[in-house]
């Protein structure tokens, strides 16, 4: 059998990519697209997970002058002779990613900048002694890679303020050629200063750092900047001439973020994977930059690793588990009745029509619930399907995988909302062991009228089931003292819930049915014929429960039955 190229999973460095003889899908198309149209700065927002780092080490390992030409061999750059002669290998390049600039408070902020930038300025140690430079800019250079005795980077405020022009204006006068800047991740210190309260602060250091570097600098040929959010307002940027800004709603550079279907369709068929093809689409494509229709390139390398050690491995959350979700679970917080009608059409597989602002502060999210919107589509949780004739978008949730994110938080939300009332909850719950059906029928409608229900084109009728099943045993749970099983195995077969009331010898076996078509009468029927012909109540008589009761729910939208033996 032939051995197939490596699956990269995790490698975001170009060389290590081509080195070690990976799988790469070829982006450096990228490459002539930006030479032909670059401004001075050029910004791509784009969700997490995109690929935008990969790109950035590709950028770099393309202009930087220790260039190692063999990396491109064969791909589509390699045939672009005329650009190739004229720009590889031709440039200093600095290259810095802010993911790690962050910290809870903003010391720790600055000092994780200043090993970012102080690390990236050892790499041209050369100018410590540099016939080209006078004395004055070799103690400038020294000033931004001085370490004290642990290891820590200690230039000043503002030296870290000047630092990327500098060495830009070094390399410059070194090499006799203007230096490219590559900044990634340029947004996410401006993201952890907001929610640890240092955000004015960290506004103020980087105005300064972008603004020095990039504005009125002789010594830059060309910034390439990438982040998730476009931050015009902070005025980070203010001034800047030639200052391109590339977003999901623009036609440009969108094949190069993210894979195609052309190149997941090649990707399954090279490793013998195409019967995949139906259940990567439906869990990670989905997204629209543009026209144009992208997968999460996280997943399907994720998962296409995960089917090269297990062929029956179903499909995972793989981009959830990248970073929490928090913006989710804040945006459901903030949501009033209208919005949450508006996220249950979301769910249930339909769109909502909005004004979506791409230049926003991280102030405007929490001054008005519209803005939330735009920002879950910007970071990817809401993708594009379109525009009305006034200009507003119409938001989808692109795929099987986000559409779990949601139902989760959802989840999550609602079972803390439950616990605030206490005493209805337990009263709620007592009505099961009292086989009082007309309050276990109106507690649970109360509760479902609180929440989503789930009833979307991604769900099968027994997927619908788990949405309610997940409630009511969130419902039961607060129930401590009590002994609950979930799906456990019992007579022939798994009851959705089972519980056994150990202290009055009393089990209670749950079967839980989708009302299609508001058939309730059906559908509870249903759930206890399971019962009975599964005869799930066995395992609680062997347990010593003397007294079981039986109930049949069955629900639909934000309505149910109960009927019970």
């Amino acid at each position: 059998m032939t051995m197939k190229t490596k699956i990269p999973v995790g490698v975001e460095n170009f060389a290590e990519m081509r080195r070690e003889g990976f799988y790469y899908i070829d982006k450096t198309g990228i490459i002539r697209e930006l030479l032909e149209n670059q401004g001075k700065v050029n910004l791509f927002t784009r969700p997490r997970r995109f690929g935008k780092t990969l790109n950035m080490s590709m950028l770099k390992h393309f202009f930087e002058t220790e260039c190692d030409s063999g990396l491109f061999d064969g791909l589509e750059i390699s045939r672009e002779e005329e650009i190739c002669d004229k720009y590889m290998g031709k440039y200093p390049v600095i290259s810095i990613s802010l993911k790690g600039a962050s910290g809870t408070e903003f010391d720790s902020a600055k000092r994780m900048l200043r090993r970012i930038i102080g690390k990236e300025a050892m790499r041209f140690h050369f100018l410590m002694k540099s016939d080209t430079l006078t004395e004055l800019e070799c103690r400038q250079y020294k000033a931004i890679v001085k370490m004290d005795e642990e290891g820590n980077f200690i230039m000043t405020d503002e030296v870290l303020k000047d630092s990327l022009l500098t060495l830009s204006q070094l390399l410059h006068k070194h090499y006799g050629i203007t230096a490219i800047i590559l900044i990634d991740e340029y947004d996410v210190p401006l993201d952890q200063a907001y929610q640890s309260g240092y955000y004015d602060n960290m506004v103020d250091l980087l105005k300064g750092l972008y603004g020095q570097a990039l504005k009125t600098n002789d010594s830059l040929a060309f910034a390439v900047l990438t982040g998730c959010l476009r931050i015009s307002k902070e005025s980070i940027f203010t001034g800047l001439n030639n200052f391109n800004v590339y977003t999901v709603k623009d036609v440009q550079y969108n094949e190069y973020f993210g894979f195609t279907d052309t190149e997941v369709k090649r990707m399954l068929e090279y490793y013998g994977w195409e019967e995949r093809y139906e259940i990567v689409k439906e869990w990670y494509d989905g997204y629209r930059f543009g026209n144009l229709e992208i997968y999460c390139p996280w997943d399907v390398i994720s998962y296409c690793h995960a089917l090269k050690m297990n062929l029956s491995v179903n499909p995972q959350n793989y981009w959830v588990n990248t970073s929490g979700n928090d913006i989710i679970r804040n945006f459901i917080d903030k949501a009033d009745a209208a919005t949450r009608d508006e996220i249950e059409q979301l769910i249930d597989g339909g769109y909502i029509k909005k004004e979506i602002h791409q230049e926003l502060t991280y102030r405007d999210f929490d001054s008005d619930i519209d803005n939330l919107w735009s920002l879950l589509f910007t970071t990817g949780y809401l993708t594009q399907y379109g525009e009305d004739e006034s200009g507003r978008t119409k938001l989808v949730i692109p795929n099987r995988e986000v559409h779990w994110i949601f139902v989760q938080q959802i989840r999550k939300w609602f079972k803390e909302e439950t616990k605030k009332d206490i005493t209805k909850l337990q009263n709620f719950c007592r009505a099961f062991q009292k086989n009082d059906v007309t309050a276990i029928e109106e507690g649970f409608t109360s509760y479902l009228r609180k929440t989503i229900s789930i009833r979307d084109s991604y769900a099968r009728n027994d997927m619908k089931e788990n949405f309610y099943h997940g409630i009511l045993l969130g419902l039961l749970g607060s129930m401590t003292d009590w002994k609950i099983r979930s799906n456990a195995e019992t007579g022939d077969g798994y009851s959705d819930i089972s519980v056994e009331i150990v202290d009055d010898e009393i089990g209670i076996v749950i079967e839980l049915k989708y009302a299609e078509n508001a058939k309730f009468d059906a559908a509870c029927d249903e759930a206890m014929k399971q019962i009975k012909d599964r005869n799930y109540e066995e395992v609680l008589v062997d347990d010593g429960m003397k007294l079981i009761y039986r109930y049949g729910i069955a629900c639909y939208k934000k309505r149910c039955k109960v009927i019970s033996e």
